[in-house]
C-alpha cells in the first residue's frame, strides 16, 4: 500500500460513533443552507424492504432530530409494491420515467441516482439501497457527518461488514474479485476503501454535479475514480457503520455486474471502445449447455451540469 493511502487511512477512515447526533445538528444549525441534506433511495421491486428503510430514517433523523431535509424514492419501473409502501412509510416517491422526459430512460441504478439530482435539492446528498435488512440509521448520519463537519471533505463510502448467509465477510464478491483488484492496479490510491461498490455513501452537491455517471453497475466504481481525479485522495473518506445485511444475487447477475464494472475501469483506463461490449453466460438444460448474451452497460450520462433543465432549476 502507498505510504499516502496509510496516511489517508488514519485520517480519512471514521466510526459513526467519532461524531454524535448532536454534534451533527450543531453543525446544520449554524448553516443551514450549505448543510441541507437529501436522502435518495433506487428502487427496483423492494417492496419487502424500502418501507423499513424509509420508516427508520424518518422517525431517527427527521423527527426525533432534524438532519435530512429531504427523503426521496426513485421508483425505476417496479412491478410489485414498492412505490405504493415507500410512500405510505413517509417517502416522496418519484418515478424514473418522470424526470427528464426529453431524455429516454436507460435501464440500470446509475441512471436512476443521475436522474435523482434533478428531484432533490439538499446541498449534500446521501445514497442508500432499498434492498437492506436490519436497517440502521447510522448508515445516513454516519456518511453524512465528515461532510457536515468538516469543509475540506467532499465524498463519504460507508464500510462495514458483509456477511453472506451464516459467515461473516464473505459478502461483496465482485468487490474481492474485480473491483479491489482493479483498484489496486490502476488507482493503488484508492486501495484503501474497504467498499468501493457500496452503494450507500453521501456526497456534496457541488461535486456530483461535474461528474459522469455510468447508467448501471459500474455507477459506483466510476464515481469515485472520478472524484479522485477532480477533488483529490485527502477529499475522500470512509465511515464504518457495522454490519451491512442485504438480498444477495446469484452468480450470473454477479457475473454481469463484473462486467460492467470492468467495462467502467476500461473507459476510464482509455476511453477506448470494446470490440464486442457483451457477455455470454451458459445455463444447462436438458440439451446441454445454452449460452445467454447479454449487453454490458456502456453509456455514461453527462454531468449533470450539463443537462439545460438543471441549468435552468439552480438559476432560478
Amino acid at each position: 500500500m502507498l505510504e499516502e493511502v496509510e496516511r489517508w487511512l488514519t485520517r480519512r477512515s471514521w466510526s459513526c460513533d467519532d461524531r454524535p447526533l448532536d454534534r451533527l445538528t450543531d453543525a446544520r444549525a449554524a448553516d443551514p443552507h450549505r448543510t441541507s441534506v437529501s436522502v435518495v433511495l433506487p428502487a427496483l421491486n423492494e417492496e419487502a424492504t424500502v418501507g423499513a428503510i424509509v420508516t427508520t430514517i424518518r422517525r431517527e433523523l427527521m423527527e426525533k432530530v432534524r438532519l435530512v431535509d429531504e427523503l426521496v424514492v426513485i421508483d425505476s419501473g417496479s412491478t410489485d409494491a414498492t412505490a405504493a409502501v415507500a410512500r405510505a412509510a413517509g417517502a416522496r416517491v418519484v418515478h424514473r420515467d418522470a424526470i427528464l422526459p426529453r431524455i429516454p430512460a436507460l435501464p440500470g441504478k446509475g441512471e436512476v441516482l443521475w436522474r435523482s439530482l434533478l428531484v432533490t435539492s439538499g446541498e449534500i446528498v446521501c445514497f442508500v439501497d432499498a434492498d437492506l435488512k436490519d436497517f440502521s440509521a447510522d448508515f445516513v448520519s454516519g456518511t453524512v457527518g465528515p461532510l457536515l463537519t468538516d469543509p475540506a471533505v467532499q465524498f463519504v463510502k460507508a464500510m462495514y461488514d458483509r456477511p453472506l448467509g451464516n459467515s461473516a465477510g464473505q459478502g461483496g464478491r465482485v468487490t474481492e474479485l474485480v473491483a479491489r483488484p482493479l483498484l489496486n492496479l490502476h488507482w493503488p490510491q484508492l486501495a484503501g476503501f474497504v467498499q468501493p461498490l457500496g452503494g450507500e455513501y453521501a456526497v456534496r452537491r457541488s461535486l456530483l454535479e461535474r461528474l459522469p455517471f455510468p447508467v448501471g453497475y459500474g455507477v459506483e466504481l466510476g464515481l469515485l475514480v472520478d472524484a479522485l481525479h477532480t477533488v483529490g485522495l485527502d477529499a475522500l473518506g470512509q465511515v464504518d457503520v457495522g454490519v451491512r445485511v442485504h438480498r444477495h444475487q446469484d452468480g450470473q447477475a454477479l457475473g454481469r455486474m463484473a462486467a460492467a464494472i470492468y467495462r467502467t475501469a476500461q473507459l476510464r483506463l482509455s476511453r477506448g471502445h470494446l470490440v464486442r461490449p457483451a457477455l455470454t453466460q451458459f445455463e444447462r438444460s436438458a440439451e446441454g449447455f445454452v449460452p445467454h448474451t447479454h449487453a454490458v452497460d456502456t453509456e455514461e450520462r453527462p454531468p449533470m451540469r450539463e443537462i439545460a433543465e438543471y441549468a435552468e432549476r439552480h438559476a432560478a
